[in-house]
């Protein structure tokens, strides 16, 4: 009975102690980076474009239909879209995929093009828009891959419009987050790309399509703050997604390609943004980090201190991870005034630039005078004799 009642004790004496170290250390919990099956994902800021997450973002991938996020942009920037469209037999006999059944002759407006391609992932839609907007379809396939170099997407290369399988048609994870956060700049795409039932309208005919998102997370009890972007699937590239959601005044935009399921896997690159990412400050005012050599001057140095804090959003394992590269504006001539700017200090992740810090005089510095410069000529430069204070 006693040897029971103290193995009861002990068991609630483990229990307390669980529950005070999760009550003590509640960040600890859920903060690991989440578990995603995709071959390849990266999770990026839409303002910032700050990665926050990234599994094999750099390897190249297939990207299937997510092409049409760049084939939308160079159709955005280069045509109009109440332009109206003459399918031609080319872009007719598109049958491989997800088509609008487009027929030889019909007329369509650009913009319905677009929502074809965008919403419903149509191949054949994307076929017209670059004949229409490109005066044909290799002509707008390199304005395509122009508008990639342009982006900084430099391991993405473009063979077609729609993302058919080619050996010369690639990309990277990182890379369409890149195109991806450049075309949401645009207030079309941000529209196409977040609805979610439209209906297609022909010109000269009564022909009308209605069309579902095929994005699963668009629809009723999707995802909180989804709004966007595109899917793409194919036997080679998987099934792939690029999501993008808003809360509060922060958008991320998640890329998984070649996923087990890449709903959940995006859900949870995105949930995994809102709750762990936070604005950190970086830096403490008036804290010295380095020394500046001065010339001309009274002392030979001075303190170069921060001139204040510089706001930064990571996720709080990377904080770690975060380097300081101190960059002086050395030497300096004096005279030197409190406050004069003498450098900078930069804080990087990875590599990548999250922000800079002014870096200034902690104190003034007279100019040499003559009673200084004959001191010294007696003294050897030594300040053993006077205490000239640094």
């Amino acid at each position: 009975m006693a040897a029971g009642w103290r193995f009861a004790m002990i068991c609630r004496a483990v229990l307390f102690l669980c529950l005070f170290l999760f009550l003590i250390f509640p960040a600890a919990a859920g903060a690991n980076p989440p578990g995603v099956t995709a071959d390849a994902a990266v999770l990026m800021d839409a303002r910032t474009g700050q990665i926050f997450y990234d599994k094999r973002g750099s390897q190249r991938r297939e990207p299937a239909s997510l092409t049409k996020i760049m084939t939308a942009i160079i159709a955005l920037e280069y045509g109009r879209l109440d332009d109206v469209v003459t399918v031609s037999r080319n872009a007719a006999s598109v049958s491989m995929g997800s088509v609008l059944d487009l027929r030889a002759g019909e007329k369509i407006t650009l913009e319905n093009l677009l929502k074809a391609a965008l919403i419903i992932s149509a191949n054949d839609s994307t076929v017209a828009i670059a004949e229409h907007v490109g005066g044909s379809e290799k002509r707008f396939i390199s304005m395509m891959n122009h508008k990639a170099v342009v982006l900084g997407a430099l391991n993405t290369r473009y063979a077609n419009t729609n993302g058919y399988h080619h050996p010369r048609h690639y990309t990277t994870a990182r890379d369409l987050a890149l195109i991806t956060r450049y075309a949401l700049q645009n207030p079309v795409f941000n529209r196409l790309v977040a609805t979610r039932e439209d209906t297609i309208v022909f010109c000269d005919s009564k022909r009308k399509e209605p069309v579902a998102n095929t994005n699963r997370l668009l629809r009723h009890n999707g995802y909180p703050g989804i709004d966007g972007v595109k899917t793409g699937s194919t036997p080679r590239a998987g099934n792939c997604l690029v999501a993008s959601a808003t809360r509060g005044d922060r958008r991320l935009i998640a890329v998984v390609l070649h996923s087990q399921n890449r709903y959940r896997d995006a859900a949870a690159l995105l949930d995994y943004g809102f709750t762990e990412v936070q604005q950190v400050a970086l830096g403490r005012p008036g804290e010295e980090v380095a020394r500046v050599k001065v010339t001309g001057g009274q002392v030979e140095s001075l303190p170069a201190v921060t001139a204040g804090t510089v706001q930064v959003e990571a996720v709080r394992d990377q904080l770690r991870r975060v380097e300081r590269e101190i960059k002086l504006l050395s030497p300096v001539q004096a005279p030197v005034r409190a406050g004069q700017k003498v450098g900078e200090a930069v804080y990087r992740l990875d590599g990548r630039e999250l922000g800079r810090l002014d870096l200034v005089a902690a104190r003034d510095v007279p100019r040499h005078t003559w009673f200084y410069r004959f001191r010294r000529m007696f003294t050897g430069g030594s300040n053993t004799s006077f205490t000239w204070g640094d």
